[in-house]
């Protein structure tokens, strides 16, 4: 299995980056979303949950992810986790996630756990300017979440801008390839996809 890693800010394109090298590979792809393993916080109020953190590294569980990264390379298949976004709640679906030819898995925190950068083949960073972030943060949180512009404005400031200068600019260091302009680079999809094509060739 080749395991690939996309990391970047809110709103820069990982999940049509992780799109289009599912669409242009051409083998059997899966994604999995970091956004799916935030801890669960039942004893929390609506309000509370609304005014965590969600973007500090602690709010994943990282434990979690390894485990089941781990399950799909030994060729296990693993349940698929979900969560609420309205809600701020754990949600996982009753289905599970068998173990493919190249595993991709994307998220804000994507290289924070070593465990993990450690099994990734390929570690990716999407870098795009911030004020593109922000515009697409807003767009997607008001037509996907259900957010109002004030809730969006107030988390940037409070959570999202703060962590992504402590931590998550950084994970470029970590990066074995920089993405520009976010997911919708043919070019680079193109030269990744092909890399990761003859990776599997070659393991044939």
């Amino acid at each position: 299995m080749i395991f690939i890693g996309i990391c970047g800010a809110s709103g820069s394109g990982k999940s049509t980056l992780a799109r289009e090298l599912v669409k242009n590979i051409g083998a059997r792809c899966l994604v999995m979303n970091q956004d799916a393993y935030y801890f669960d916080h039942p004893d929390m109020t609506d309000e509370e949950r609304e005014n965590f953190n969600y973007d500090e590294p602690a709010s994943f569980d990282h434990d979690l992810i390894l485990s089941d990264v781990e399950s799909l390379m030994a060729g296990q298949p693993t349940p698929r986790r979900g969560y609420d976004f309205t809600h701020h709640r754990r949600s996982d679906p009753d289905e599970m996630m068998d173990p493919p030819d190249v595993l991709i898995i994307e998220g804000i925190h994507t290289f924070h756990d070593q465990r993990l950068c450690e099994k990734m083949l390929l570690k990716i960073y999407v870098q795009v300017d911030p004020d593109v972030c922000l515009l697409r943060r807003i767009k997607r949180d008001m037509r996907d979440r259900g957010r109002h512009i004030e809730n969006i404005y107030k988390q940037y400031l409070n959570t999202v801008k703060p962590m992504y200068e402590k931590h998550i600019r950084h994970y470029a260091d970590d990066a074995d390839v920089i993405v520009m302009q976010g997911g919708k680079n043919a070019k680079i999809v193109g030269i990744l996809a092909g890399y990761v094509q003859n990776l599997l060739t070659n393991k044939e």
